[in-house]
Order: structure tokens, then C-alpha cells, then sequence
């Protein structure tokens, strides 16, 4: 297979979420220092200058030069947009308004609108369709989900701007697949063919908030271009809201700034400016966005000559654009700007540095009061300021991204490990140990070095090029290759702790949950394609038990096929049926949802996304079908059969991770429970405090016998008063006090507090470490 036919997609398994936050401490450096580790920059093995003058390229100039209120260029830009849409009117003014049948998901066929006349192709909306249904559903849908039956002769999906890249999601670096067939379409955009089946989807719906954020990023969008004249460039939806990155010149974004555009966003929502969706060429891109030197090179970069993209217009913005968005600004009830930061154009430091600001939306002022006060919580519990707090975890400039573990802070992550380690020995997994360095001619046989070094830590050995593993995966090929295999030793399930290295770019560097040095409760199962349904099934109770302990909800994907995928479809559809028969023995048909066309190029995948305490979501578990790597490895067991052509088969690979990265986990985990960690994982579970000096024999006594059975237990032994020793050891999250005065040691008892100031009472030092016994095995 050539190298070239392989893209790597990084997945949950293979990438790291990038929750935004406060980055790892800059490296302060001589202005004749080399850059590496510098904000955006990934940290190089090599000393001496990286950039190369020659290949810098800043592209902003005097495109801004001042703050500059609605300056004349939006007006000129608008006049341009409005000469082209008449152009594109005499166009659609020429099809043909056919008939067309639009079916609901319930199998309901509908036909003619409120006033009896029939759907028509090029005029008929999914607003329409929906009024037929009821007002208050046209109302609330935020976006529909078209899937067509077929398009009418006189679409063409290049016509319509709907072929190549969408400039703005492609830059991100998200996925590009275009289904032409099952769509996300604008409510108020005509319909181009008889429809199999119509979805209107509400804010609850995740399709459906991202487009919610998308249209709110445009609207954030033209804000700043009326109060400030930036020049935008891009603008995407996120996780959890969005954010829109602006030239401004040598001016920055600041705090000042929020009020005047929470205010100005204010206005373009009582205006109800209808979001306007316009097809254009190359050349009339060019003309549109004139003086923006940022849009006018992802047109000439990602727009082939001839050929069509699509803009969107809301009020004055017009805006690069694939869609969809909401029907008009007066959709959005709430907003707020969130927050701000530097970045570079497309991630590059060697590129003109640009400002970001971050903002919310909601269809409900209520959500939004809601939301900020789930921030203020979030603050009050970020796993930074508690690891710091609780003296968990250093981070030091010179090992950015590479945690250090404090005494307290290893208690906790030995005890995760310790954890999944229990987990394996009762689930039939053999723990295995694998090289941290290996010779790059793995990756390249892998296939993830031609698209994954530059996150690689590599370096020179012996003449040959060597890197630190990123993932276990290609190492764990090379175990199983190393036998000769029979149908008899499947399934084989090899897990593994092995410390990872990945070059991350230091300005995307988060506390834990984005790191270069981590560890990853890592297993690959080998196994044959019928053993796919019950490996699955065994993988997701596997992770039902871990976060049912941990106190968290999840709700289960199935990605499928996607457009480039590799390997024969018969495969891939034994396999997503087999992962969809093993989901629905466990969460039962319906309790899952499907992500069409989303898998992973190498094999269908199921995203398991957990909610913490304050309904945030992590992806944090995975579990992902691979037909590729034991291609790669020429991987094979002796089937057992005698004819010919039949003796050896290919293993399915099953990746499968429960915590994901232990960092990650640990962060998730600590802000989940807010630094209240529950006594099994506590890493201060119990505070003998003595009422008096002369007691503190006793004491030392029974901290011992607690030490000698696993727990976490210190006497203190301190000059402060009674009261301040029991409030000490609260404030710190010691999970028991035990008060130990005459009366305790003369009954041999101890006193016991909890780290909420309850009092319960007396009790046997027996009893309580039968107690603490308990609590522990019971992960309490």
C-alpha cells in the first residue's frame, strides 16, 4: 500500500482534547535565543534559530491600521455582495419548481403546505414544511437534517458551491466529508429534491448547538467589525460555545472591550437580521472580500480556478461560509463574551499574530444565568488551582507540559492505575511492557509518521532517526507478530501503561489535560471478526463500572464509515453491525446515537462522551475498531482450516482506553469532585489529632496499623490549638478526623470527624479500620 493513501485521523484515542485555559508558564529568552518553546512553537531536539527569514509570511500590513468604527470598506463590501445576489436571482429564477414529497421521521409523507398547494423544489423551505406540523416547531428548530431520496435534474453540487474544501472548518482542521445526500440545511434554504426523511433539530440537539454557536459567531463577527474595523479571518463553533479570531494590527483585545460588544451583539439580535445564504465564483470571492488579505489567501489557496464557494450574509457581515446557520440574529436571547487571547493565523507563530475572543449564546436568558453560574463553579474547582492548593502538582519552564508529581498527587495517580490494574486481572487482560524509543522505520511502517512526526520527539542514533512512542498501538503489533498465533489464543488483550511523549505545541499546553509526558490506560484486544460483538460488549461494561464508581453519566456515538474510509465495505459493515448489536444489548435500541460517516479511516469507533458534575462533556473513553494496523503488520493467526487459501486470517484490533490519558482523568476527575476526593482515592484520607501532647504515643500507634493496611493516615502533632488542628485538617480535605483524648485511649477508641464537620461518635480502633476497609473496597 502507498504511503500517500493514508491519512491519519486523530481520534479520542490518539489526541487530547484542547480544553481552553491558561497556558504553561512562557520560557523567558534572550532576544538572541533561539524560539523553541516559545508560545505556538513545538519544543525541538536541535539548538541554534529555527525560523528561516525567508519563509516568514506576514500578510496583514495595513489592512489594519486603527480602531476604526464601521469603516467604509463594510459598505463597499455589502454594495459588491448585493450586485452578485441579483446575478445568482436570474439564475434560480430558470429551475424548474417540480413537485417534490417530503417524509417525516415517523414515515409520514407530506405534500402540500398551510395553504393546500404542493412542495416545490427551489421554493419550498424546511421552515415550511414545519409550519405544516405546527408554528411552535418551526419556532424552535434551529436547523433541519435532510437526507434526499435524490436531487432534482437542474441541481448540481458544483453549481451550488457544495464541492471542495469548506475553507473555514478545513482550516480548523476538522473533518470535510460532504454527504450529498444527508445534510444539515438551513430552515429558511430552499429544498432540491423529494426528501426520505426530515429532522428538525432544537438547541438540545448537538447538530443543532452547532450551528447555534456558528450563526453567533458571526454575529460576534460583525460586532467587532462596527466597533473596532477588524479584519476577520476565522470564526468556528465550539465545544462549548465559539470564538472568532480578528487582525487588529499591533492593538489587542482587552477586558474593556466586552461591554461594547455584548452591546453592539445586542442590537443585531433585536434587529432580526436574516442570516442570507449566496453562491459565488473564485473571482467574485476576491471582489467581495477585497483588502482582506486573510480571506483572499484562503480563496486563492482552497478555491480551484472555475469553480464555486459559498458566503453568508447577516446585516452587514458577509462571511466565507459552508452553513448552515439560524434563521435570523433574533434567534440568539442571550450572549456574553467569555474571554480572550493571542493567537497566530492558522497556528503558525511565523504568521501575523491575531486576537481571539471567545463568546456564549443561548436561545434562553435563563440558560445563559445558568451557564455563568456553572463558570464560577468551574473556577472555583479548575484542577489547577486545587492541584496547587493541594500540593498535588508542580509544572516548572524547564520541562513545560511535563507534570511533576508531588508526593500527594502521585497517591492519587498510582491509585488510578491501581484501579484499572484491578480491573484487568479480574477481565482477563495480560499486562505487558514495550520500549519508549523506537527506530522511526516503525512509525513509518505504521503509517503515522508521514503525518504525525512533527508531533514526535525524535532524535539522532547512531545515524539513524529514532522518537519517544506517541501511542502504544504499533508497539503492541510487533508483540503479537512475534509468535506464531492460533485461532485458539483469541482474543488476546494486551494492556499497557508505558509512558508517551507528544510535541505539543506550547501554546496549547492546559494544566493536565493537555500535556507532552502522560500515561494512558492503554489495551489493544486481537481478536476474530466473530468475537467483534462480545470484545465491545465486554469493553463498554468494562467502562460502565469504572465511571458508574466515578459518579458519571455518558451517552454512547457510533461513528461509521467515512468517505475515505480504507479497506472492503463488506468489512466495515460487519463490523459497524456488530458494534451496533453490542450497543444495543447494552444500552438498548435507542439509547444510542449515530455519528454517519464520522469513523476513523481505519475502522468504525464508538465515542463514549462522559458528563461531570457540572454536565460538562469529556471524551475521555473510546473504543475503536482497527482493520489497518494488522495490514500493516502483516498480521495473522492459523485458523485451524486445511484448505487451501484459508489457513490464515487477519485479527480485528480493537483500541480501547477507559480513563484515556491518567492526567486528563485526573483533572476531569478532581474538578468533578471539586477536590472533595472520595476516601478510596483520597490522597489524605484520615488526621489523628490528639486533644493533648501526652497522647500522642497512641496516636502514633494507631496511625501505624492504619499505615501497615494501605491507608493514608498522619498524626499532628503541632503546638496550634484543639479547634485549629480539626479545621486545618478539614480546609486540607482530610476525608476523617480521629480526636483522640483520655477517654479514647483508655477505651481504645477514637473519635471520629468528618471533612464536613460531622460528628460521629465513638468508636473501637478495630471497628473503624473494619470501617475503613470498607469504605475502600466498596470505593466509597
Amino acid at each position: 500500500m502507498a504511503k500517500d493513501e493514508v491519512t491519519l485521523q486523530k481520534t479520542a484515542k490518539f489526541a487530547v482534547i484542547d480544553v481552553p485555559g491558561v497556558s504553561q508558564p512562557k520560557i523567558e529568552v534572550a532576544a538572541k535565543a533561539n524560539k523553541d518553546g516559545l508560545q505556538g512553537r513545538r519544543a525541538k531536539a536541535a539548538s541554534g534559530a529555527r525560523i528561516d527569514d525567508s519563509k516568514v509570511q506576514l500578510i496583514g500590513g495595513q489592512s489594519f491600521v486603527k480602531r476604526t468604527a464601521n469603516p467604509a470598506w463594510i459598505k463597499k463590501r455589502e454594495e459588491t455582495y448585493e450586485r452578485i445576489y441579483a446575478l445568482r436571482g436570474e439564475e434560480l429564477a430558470t429551475k424548474k419548481r417540480v413537485d417534490i414529497k417530503v417524509t417525516m421521521p415517523d414515515g409520514n409523507v407530506l405534500e402540500v403546505d398551510k395553504a393546500g398547494e404542493s412542495f416545490k423544489a427551489w421554493e419550498t423551505s424546511p421552515y415550511k414544511v414545519a409550519v405544516v406540523i405546527s408554528q411552535g416547531l418551526a419556532d424552535a428548530a434551529i436547523v433541519a437534517r435532510v437526507t434526499y431520496d435524490g436531487h432534482v435534474a437542474d441541481y448540481n453540487l458544483a453549481e451550488d458551491g457544495m464541492v471542495g474544501d469548506d475553507l473555514m472548518v478545513d482550516e480548523m482542521g476538522a473533518a470535510n466529508d460532504v454527504n450529498p445526500h444527508s445534510v444539515l440545511w438551513d430552515m429558511t434554504r430552499p429544498l432540491i429534491g423529494n426528501v426520505s426523511k426530515m429532522e428538525f433539530l432544537k438547541f438540545d440537539d448537538p447538530d443543532a448547538k452547532t450551528t447555534f454557536w456558528h450563526s453567533s459567531a458571526h454575529m460576534m463577527g460583525e460586532a467587532m467589525e462596527h466597533l473596532f474595523g477588524s479584519r476577520l479571518t476565522i470564526g468556528p463553533p465550539l465545544e462549548g460555545g465559539f470564538y472568532y479570531d480578528s487582525y487588529m494590527g499591533s492593538d489587542a483585545i482587552k477586558e474593556d472591550d466586552y461591554k461594547p460588544v455584548q452591546q453592539e451583539v445586542n442590537k443585531i439580535i433585536k434587529k432580526k437580521q436574516k442570516f442570507q445564504r449566496l453562491v459565488v465564483t473564485k473571482e467574485e470571492a476576491l471582489e467581495i472580500f477585497e483588502g482582506n488579505p486573510f480571506k483572499e489567501q484562503l480563496i486563492n489557496n482552497k478555491i480551484a480556478d472555475g469553480t464555486r464557494t459559498t458566503v453568508y450574509k447577516c446585516g452587514d457581515l458577509i462571511d466565507l461560509c459552508r452553513g448552515p446557520h439560524v434563521n435570523h440574529t433574533g434567534k440568539v436571547k442571550a450572549f456574553a463574551a467569555t474571554r480572550h487571547s493571542a493567537t497566530n493565523w492558522l497556528g503558525d507563530t511565523e504568521n501575523d499574530s491575531l486576537q481571539r475572543m471567545y463568546g456564549i449564546s443561548f436561545p434562553d436568558k435563563k440558560m445563559l444565568k445558568a451557564w455563568l453560574e456553572n463558570q464560577e463553579k468551574a473556577k472555583a474547582r479548575d484542577h489547577r488551582r486545587i492541584a496547587m492548593q493541594q500540593q498535588l502538582v508542580m509544572f516548572h519552564d524547564l520541562s513545560p507540559g511535563s507534570a511533576f508529581w508531588l508526593p500527594y498527587g502521585t497517591r492519587i495517580y498510582n491509585k488510578l492505575i491501581d484501579f484499572i490494574k484491578g480491573f484487568y486481572w479480574k477481565k482477563g487482560y495480560d499486562e505487558i511492557i514495550t520500549p519508549n524509543i523506537y527506530n522511526l522505520d516503525l512509525w513509518h511502517q505504521s503509517g503515522h509518521a508521514l503525518h504525525y512526526e512533527d508531533a514526535m520527539f525524535s532524535f539522532d542514533v547512531e545515524g539513524a532517526k529514532w522518537a519517544m512512542k506517541p501511542m502504544n498501538c504499533p508497539g503492541h503489533c510487533l508483540m503479537f507478530g512475534n509468535s506464531i498465533r492460533s485461532y485458539r489464543d483469541l482474543p488476546l488483550r494486551l494492556a499497557d501503561f508505558g509512558v508517551l511523549h507528544r510535541n505539543e505545541l506550547s501554546g496549547a499546553l492546559t494544566g493536565l489535560t493537555r500535556v507532552r509526558r502522560f500515561q494512558q490506560d492503554d489495551a489493544h484486544i486481537y481478536c476474530r471478526d466473530d468475537q467483534i460483538e462480545e470484545e465491545v460488549l465486554g469493553a463498554l461494561n468494562f467502562m460502565k463500572e469504572v465511571y458508574d464508581i466515578f459518579g458519571m453519566t455518558y451517552k454512547l456515538e457510533l461513528s461509521t464509515r467515512p468517505e475515505k474510509a480504507l479497506g472492503e465495505h463488506a468489512l466495515w459493515d460487519r463490523a459497524e453491525a456488530a458494534l451496533a448489536n453490542a450497543m444495543n444489548q447494552f444500552a438498548g435500541e435507542g439509547g444510542w446515537r449515530v455519528n454517519p460517516g464520522d469513523g476513523a479511516f481505519y475502522g468504525p469507533k464508538i465515542d463514549i462522551k462522559v458528563m461531570d458534575a457540572m454536565a460538562r462533556v469529556h471524551q475521555c473513553a473510546t473504543v475503536q475498531l482497527d482493520f489497518q494496523l494488522p495490514i500493516r503488520f502483516d498480521l495473522k493467526y492459523n485458523t485451524g482450516s486445511k484448505e487451501k487459501g484459508k489457513e490464515f486470517e487477519r485479527p480485528v484490533m480493537v483500541h480501547r482506553a477507559m480513563l484515556g490519558s491518567v492526567e486528563r482523568m485526573f483533572a476531569v476527575l478532581c474538578e468533578h469532585w471539586g477536590g472533595k476526593w472520595p476516601f478510596w482515592i483520597s490522597p489524605r484520607q484520615i488526621m489523628i489529632i490528639p486533644v493533648h501532647a501526652e497522647w500522642k504515643e497512641f496516636c502514633e500507634s494507631v496511625r501505624s496499623k492504619l499505615h501497615d493496611l494501605g491507608f493514608y493516615a498522619e498524626v499532628d502533632t503541632s503546638k496550634a490549638t484543639f479547634q485549629k488542628k480539626v479545621r486545618t485538617a478539614q480546609v486540607d480535605q482530610y476525608n476523617l478526623q480521629l480526636v483522640v483524648g483520655q477517654k479514647e485511649v483508655e477505651n481504645n477508641s477514637v473519635n471520629i470527624r468528618t471533612r464536613e464537620n460531622k460528628v460521629e461518635g465513638e468508636m473501637k480502633v478495630d471497628d473503624f479500620i473494619a470501617k475503613c476497609i470498607k469504605m475502600r473496597d466498596e470505593y466509597q
